[in-house]
């Protein structure tokens, strides 16, 4: 299935979609790396609150290039980064209210488990095509944490049907990452060496 979301999502939309369904999403989202949810665990550690709202939240991981232009910022090229870098972190991020994470490569059991928790999904973009996000981004909202870097800095994006991005892991335990390993490693016991 094919569905077009706005930015937050709600739990329900989030909740409807299964492993393999094609979104696009239009709305704001929140463009968060590495140092960006060590500082959000740091933030829930201490009981603080962020400055910016994850209920309901896209979680993108990437970097923006970005330019200044006419005394704000244009995105000059998004795409995705590998989220397993980020998986020890993403629980706590979905347990207050993120709906979506947006990455490439898949995430490890325990964020699986959140998802399914608290009625989340995973969402692959395919990588190599920054200047194509880029085009999908209507304006930056907003920029937290510029202290860390413009990679690694908080960005608020208003984006136009930003997509295609695919369901790979739902919030009923599918996980197209594990049954490729799966079927792969079936395969390979079949084969004659």
């Amino acid at each position: 299935m094919e569905y077009r979301l706005s930015a937050p999502l709600s739990k329900g939309a989030a909740e409807s979609l299964r492993v393999g369904d094609v979104v696009y999403i239009s709305g704001v989202f929140i463009v968060a790396r590495d140092k960006a949810h060590v500082r959000m665990a740091e933030y829930f550690k201490e009981h603080k609150e962020l400055p910016f709202n994850l209920k309901g939240a896209v979680i993108f991981h990437g970097a923006p290039i970005v330019k200044k232009e006419n005394g704000g910022w244009k995105i000059v090229a998004i795409g995705p980064t590998t989220s397993a870098r980020m998986d020890g972190l993403e629980r706590a991020v979905i347990e207050r209210g993120a709906a979506a994470i947006v990455g490439k490569g898949g995430m490890g059991r325990d964020v699986l488990e959140a998802l399914r928790d608290h009625g989340a999904v995973y969402l692959s973009m395919t990588g190599g095509t920054a200047v194509l996000g880029a085009r999908m981004v209507k304006n930056v909202v907003n920029l937290f944490w510029e202290d860390l870097g413009m990679s690694e800095a908080v960005w608020e994006l208003d984006v136009v049907d930003f997509g295609p991005l695919v369901v790979t892991m739902d919030s009923r335990m599918g996980d197209l990452y594990e049954d490729v390993r799966r079927r792969v490693s079936e395969n390979i016991k079949g084969l004659r060496i």
